[in-house]
């Protein structure tokens, strides 16, 4: 922890702050959100499909918004953008504890999705500006600060949702209110380079937007990754259900979901910069991607290879048969996304040639949303089939096949050179 510290230290105030902003964004969103759909159904008492439109609203909001968010922060600045979706986040939290209608409900989430639109192009773009050279690294540390949002959260909203969900809705809306002041007073403003930014407030939108439609090896880039926020979302979804399907819904079943998600954020906090260390010093960033993707395929093998073993009728065997191959699973998820993921955010900055970074971002994350949604469906529909025709094998075929087509266009895009900075773009100084 000293030496996470220490490195922390050594990055400017900026950067510091934005990684301390996300640990706080990523706390206040997954102290409230785990516990919404029960709120929903159970205290509100809506009909399911209301409950799935109500959730499905945010999701929309925010991916379809990415790239609007991405571009507002390179016309604008940064940090309005950051100010502006941490404003919204607050009010869009406060209403949802507060309301009951379907409409109010409906324009909660919508903010609540749009918030996330406005600051995450505008918080990497900013990260990736100010880190410079050191970019690869800031992004370790900020996936630290990330996963711990994400661990800390639920654990924090189970305490909060137990006395009532509407304090925990107002404790997340009082955080980022907080967040909100702290941004206004501390951070420093920020935009793109200033001979971009000109260039930018001249060209149109569109005209922004075809430039970066025109860049083929950033949309292969994005296309090829896709795999791997498919695959590490079945922490939450496949993971989970497969534990569920052996262990059952007690109370075993939960400590043995309780062992995925620790194994997850807590093998990332340990890790991710020890790993993203010893990947500079041995690969290229294409390489280290592909092996990053490789890994989260491999990561099913031990879910794929549980099937051939027969399932214990109750006792300690079955605990461990519903427990370990998820487990397992997921540390391996964890380390293919710490290979993984400081390269993944600063190949998107050279492929973007430091210029537009934000709406980059924001196009990356539309796609990759777009390709979680699509994965996820399959994903499902994997599961449904694997019990009806009795392959419980199928749907880890499936995702480990996917990990490995990834794997292999990520080595393609090295090989032909398609992941280096493109010739005619050369980066920019950055200024403040």
């Amino acid at each position: 922890m000293k030496g996470l510290l220490t490195q922390v230290r050594s990055y400017e105030r900026s950067v510091q702050l934005l990684m301390v902003n996300q640990f706080t964004i990523n706390l206040g969103f997954y102290m409230l959100m785990p516990y919404l759909a029960s709120h929903l159904s159970g205290t509100l008492g809506l009909a399911g499909w209301i409950v799935g439109l109500v959730l499905g609203v945010r999701n929309f909001s925010q991916q379809g918004m990415f790239l609007v968010g991405g571009t507002l922060a390179d016309r604008i600045g940064y940090k309005p953008m950051i100010v502006a979706g941490c404003v919204l986040r607050t009010l869009g939290f406060a209403t949802l504890g507060l309301v009951d209608s379907l409409p109010a409900l409906l324009a909660a989430s919508a903010a609540t999705g749009l918030a996330g639109a406005l600051f995450n192009p505008a918080v990497r773009a900013y990260l990736a500006a100010d880190a410079g050279e050191r970019r690869v690294e800031a992004f370790a540390l900020f996936n630290v600060f990330y996963q711990a949002g994400i661990l800390l959260g639920p654990l924090v909203g189970m305490v909060l949702t137990g006395v009532d969900f509407r304090v925990t809705c107002l404790v997340a809306a009082v955080i980022f209110a907080l967040l909100s002041v702290v941004q206004i007073r501390a951070l420093p403003a920020r935009r793109a380079d200033d001979s971009q930014s000109k260039k930018s407030d001249r060209d149109g939108v569109l005209a922004q937007w075809r430039g970066i439609l025109g860049n083929r090896p950033f949309l292969l880039f994005s296309v090829a990754m896709i795999g791997s926020y498919v695959l590490s979302f079945q922490v939450y979804l496949a993971l989970p259900l497969e534990v569920r399907r052996l262990g059952g819904d007690g109370e075993s079943g939960t400590a043995a979901v309780a062992v995925l998600f620790a194994v997850s954020g807590l093998s990332t906090i340990v890790g991710q910069t020890r790993v993203t260390a010893w990947c500079q010093a041995r690969y290229e960033p294409g390489q280290a991607l592909t092996r990053g993707l490789a890994c989260m395929g491999l990561a099913f093998l031990p879910l794929l290879a549980a099937t051939a073993v027969p399932v214990p009728e109750a006792g300690l065997g079955l605990w461990l048969l519903a427990a370990a191959p998820p487990a397992l699973a997921a540390l391996l998820l964890a380390i293919g996304t710490m290979i993984a993921y400081p390269f993944e955010m600063d190949t998107i900055v050279r492929l973007s040639g430091d210029r537009l970074v934000a709406t980059h971002y924001g196009l990356y994350n539309t796609i990759c949303g777009i390709g979680i949604t699509v994965g996820n469906l399959g994903t499902g529909a994997a599961l449904d089939a694997a019990r009806a025709s009795g392959m419980p094998a199928l749907p880890w075929i499936s995702l480990f096949a996917l990990g490995l087509a990834c794997a292999a266009a990520l080595h393609g895009l090295h090989r032909t050179g398609r992941l280096a900075t493109p010739p005619a773009c050369e980066p920019l100084p950055a200024t403040v």
